[in-house]
């Protein structure tokens, strides 16, 4: 049975463990709401772009090749690892990393043994953990999330765009958390480029819709300035959405570590007072044997 001194020593660390989970979650709380706002606005402009830009490009063959959608033989691939960049949130950011490892293992395993799999890292965690097992790491926005703004995160989807247009890349993946509630995240791997046309179920329609467009300078300029404005949007959805994540992934998991720490110090009260009563018991005890020994 351990001391008293060393029961008492572990309920004041435990006190204070306690009380900085307690705090960080009031932190995880407060910024979560900013974060929550940001999503919720950013999800239906998103949205909407989306569907326009998939409205107008159903019916646009004369507007030209898109270069974004050029579909090549892959060789190289790229993959961005949305993360956080700190810790303390439960397996937010491990499950980034598994979804990413999965995916290399499964889709592209033949571009892996060739070294040809690189990763842009935007969030710390997450390209600490491909450093580590030999990845090439693009770390220059990993420390996007020190101050968010949709100018760090643009420059990041230009230049993304401007590598797969070289060939430098043949296929860009993103992998994010997805915000669904404060105790929930979804792993979301989505196809950043070459573009995804969405199969519209009624042709006839989307070529009424597309009649009834006007497009003003032209429906081919319309197109180049929508493509990759929708690209830096999505990129930027899957960041805020990232942040939002982290911040309910943290709030929860302080919250849980918060309860553990009260149900730990219960028990060590009641082991400390089994201690003490033990104590006290013994000197009885002694002292009870010692009058009895003097009396006799």
């Amino acid at each position: 049975m351990p001391s008293l001194k060393e029961v008492r020593n572990r309920i004041t660390s435990i006190s204070s463990t306690q009380q900085i989970t307690k705090a960080m979650k009031m932190v995880s709380a407060a910024k979560l709401r900013r974060a929550q706002d940001n999503i919720l606005q950013m999800r239906p402009y998103a949205k909407k772009l989306s569907e326009m830009l998939g409205t107008v490009s159903a019916g646009a063959e004369l507007a030209g090749e898109n270069p974004y959608k050029q579909v090549r033989p892959v060789e190289r691939v790229l993959l961005i690892l949305v993360t956080s960049d700190r810790g303390l949130c439960g397996a937010f950011n491990t499950n980034v990393v598994r979804a990413a490892s999965a995916l290399i293992a499964e889709k592209y395993a033949t571009q892996n043994r060739r070294g040809h799999v690189d990763i842009m890292a935007i969030g710390k965690k997450g390209g600490e953990a491909f450093i580590r097992r030999g990845y090439k790491v693009n770390t220059k926005y990993m420390d996007v999330f020190t101050s968010l703004s949709f100018t760090r995160v643009r420059a990041a989807a230009e230049e993304v765009m401007t590598q797969f247009l070289e060939g430098q890349y043949d296929a860009v993946e993103l992998i994010f958390n997805e915000f669904k509630n404060v105790a929930t995240q979804i792993i979301r791997t989505e196809q950043f480029l070459p573009i995804v046309s969405e199969e519209t179920a009624d042709q006839s329609t989307t070529k009424t819709t597309v009649a009834n467009y006007l497009f003003e300078p032209s429906e081919e300029e319309i197109i180049k300035e929508l493509i990759p404005k929708t690209l830096k949007i999505q990129l930027y959805k899957a960041v805020l959405e990232s942040n939002a994540s982290e911040h309910g992934a943290r709030m929860t998991a302080m919250d849980k570590a918060t309860e553990n720490a009260g149900d730990l110090l219960k028990e060590l009260k009641l082991v400390y007072n089994r201690t003490r009563q033990a104590a006290i018991t013994k000197e009885i005890l002694e002292i009870v044997g010692g009058a009895e020994a003097l009396a006799g």
